[in-house]
């Protein structure tokens, strides 16, 4: 059986259809109960939050494998995920395979969660994404009302990837073996700036789409209302100055799904209806 935390979010939803189509047992972990469409039938749903730890352990409880993803809460309240691994090391998982940031290979982001996942004593990988093309789903509502996407460092430009992407990469390691001690960048195919982004937008739409750039001051005061402070500028500063590391396509997404990962557009036309 394979545990999936945060199965209901953007990684996890797609990551749990693809090890339910290729006919594993999983077992569905999310803070808040499910809506329907969100979990396939069939797959076992359990309430839990990974600072739970008594809440949790059900849950583990006969895995053979667990893939962690880390709430922006957990983080900013100083979660201990030692603690997560020593409860799923006494269980019997015997893979972890952790959601990570290139920004903790960079300096940009703390390195507590991997070094936690390191020390177990438990096989691990590590996934390293960078930024997600999902994350522009925070754009939707200005698209949606003002055919406008606001956002800082117009011309910057990053190969962000698609969370089907991530959660394809995160099948292959739960499942195969091959993969332990090793850390993946995942990246889309080709790196791709906001502006090019609205005009990805604006063709899945067919309608014309503007680009207002924010300041790093707007930006952030933006952000604070979702993730923690330190966490904002981290992303902030990979945002607006990003070292070549960050800038470069990895292969190694290519290589784990076996094809090239989805551009930008690709994603944007499968999800226009949330921009219409």
């Amino acid at each position: 059986m394979i545990v999936v935390t945060g199965a209901t979010g953007n990684v996890g939803r797609p990551l749990v259809r693809a090890l339910v189509e290729a006919g594993e047992r999983v077992t569905a972990v999310s803070r808040r109960a499910p809506a329907a469409e969100e979990i396939p039938a069939g797959v076992r749903h359990h309430t839990a939050d990974l600072a739970d730890l008594p809440a949790l352990k059900p849950a583990l409880d006969g895995a053979s494998a667990l893939f962690l993803l880390t709430s922006g809460e957990f983080i900013g309240s100083g979660g201990d995920l030692g603690a997560v691994m020593e409860v799923a090391k006494a269980a019997g998982v015997g893979r972890v395979v952790l959601l990570s940031s290139q920004g903790v290979g960079t300096g940009h982001h703390p390195s507590a969660l991997e070094d936690a996942v390191r020390e177990s004593g438990v096989e691990w990988t590590i996934l390293r994404p960078g930024g997600f093309h999902s994350n522009a789903l925070q754009w939707a509502e200005s698209v949606r009302t003002r055919r406008e996407v606001a956002a800082p460092f117009g011309g910057v430009a990053l190969p962000a990837i698609d969370p089907v992407d991530i959660a394809g990469a995160a099948a292959v390691t739960l499942r195969q073996a091959g993969h332990g001690g090793k850390t993946y960048d995942l990246t889309g195919p080709a790196p791709i700036s906001p502006r090019e982004q609205t005009m990805a937008l604006q063709g899945a739409l067919g309608e014309p789409v503007r680009f207002v750039e924010l300041t790093r001051a707007e930006a952030r005061a933006h952000m604070v209302g979702f993730m923690p402070e330190p966490v904002a500028d981290a992303t902030l500063d990979m945002l607006g100055s990003p070292p070549e590391v960050l800038q470069r396509v990895s292969p190694d997404a290519e290589r784990l799904l076996g094809r090239r990962p989805y551009d930008f557009a690709d994603w944007a036309a499968r999800h226009a209806q949330w921009f219409k």
